[in-house]
């Protein structure tokens, strides 16, 4: 395995973007290829089966294109497919995404925390395992965000519109105080501002990002697959809707 090919990012759409983020800013030298399928987003909405497939197909063109490690930067994604892919290239570092309950439970033990992610996510078996792994450090309330990602697939970032609906959202669970919102779906961060804006300065807002930037270090590592050059990485987009808008609008997210 060659140490300079690039890491494999893998997302629904744009929202990996986020996750790529950090992984840029923890390991400048590496080079990217990032893969979004805004053609069949949102996989939240989809069956497990067509999201796995989907996927699947998705990571397979990642690695066909010299891709050393994958990062599956979609919470769905994520759920839906990653042991089966770690089964099929066991010889592949492969890191996953899931919703940072552990980090805010730790933050705010015995709190009342509300985890915002698409409907297929909040389904899966991995999330319930999760969810019962630490529902008795916390009140934990599961929120299925249905269309928030497609703001973000738009652009939309700090419109009225996403402001309307968030309000919608948010209003019915922020009767009784919460202490905390886990987003647990990488398109989220993006409108982060606006949910923080929504739900107040006193609720904390925690995603899986950074973590999953510092997992995939590990594993490279240990793998010995850190890139040893010293000049600055390259990142490079491509994505199922292959047109001019798509390509400025992912040079947006990963800059703003």
């Amino acid at each position: 395995m060659d140490k300079n090919a690039p890491i494999g990012v893998f997302d629904s759409g744009v929202g990996g973007i986020s996750v790529l983020r950090e992984l840029v800013k923890l390991m400048p030298n590496e080079d990217y290829l990032y893969l979004g399928d805004s053609v069949n987003a949102p996989y939240g909405t989809k069956t497990l089966e067509e999201a796995r497939k989907l996927t699947i197909t998705h990571i397979e063109e990642l690695l066909h294109s010299g891709a050393k490690s994958i990062v599956i930067a979609c919470n769905t994604a994520t759920s839906a497919a990653v042991s089966v892919l770690r089964n099929m290239y066991p010889e592949i570092p492969i890191v996953g995404i899931e919703p940072a309950i552990k980090p805010a439970v730790l933050d705010k033990p015995n709190s009342r925390i509300v985890v915002m992610a698409t409907p297929m996510t909040l389904k899966q078996e991995k999330f319930r395992t999760l969810l019962e792994k630490y529902e008795d450090q916390a009140e934990i309330i599961p929120l299925p965000c249905p269309g928030l990602m497609e703001f973000v697939e738009r652009g939309e970032l700090e419109s009225g519109e996403l402001r309307e609906y968030l309000v919608r959202l948010l209003q019915p669970v922020m009767e009784k105080k919460i202490d905390a919102i886990v987003l647990g779906c990488t398109h989220y961060p993006f409108a982060g501002k606006m949910i923080s804006e929504v739900a107040g300065k006193d609720v904390q807002i925690f995603d899986g990002g950074y973590g999953t930037a510092k997992e995939m270090k590990r594993r490279l590592e240990a793998a010995g697959l850190l890139t040893n050059e010293e000049k600055e990485g390259q990142v490079r987009f491509c994505n199922s809707r292959d047109t001019e808008e798509e390509r400025r609008l992912c040079e947006f997210l990963l800059h703003i």
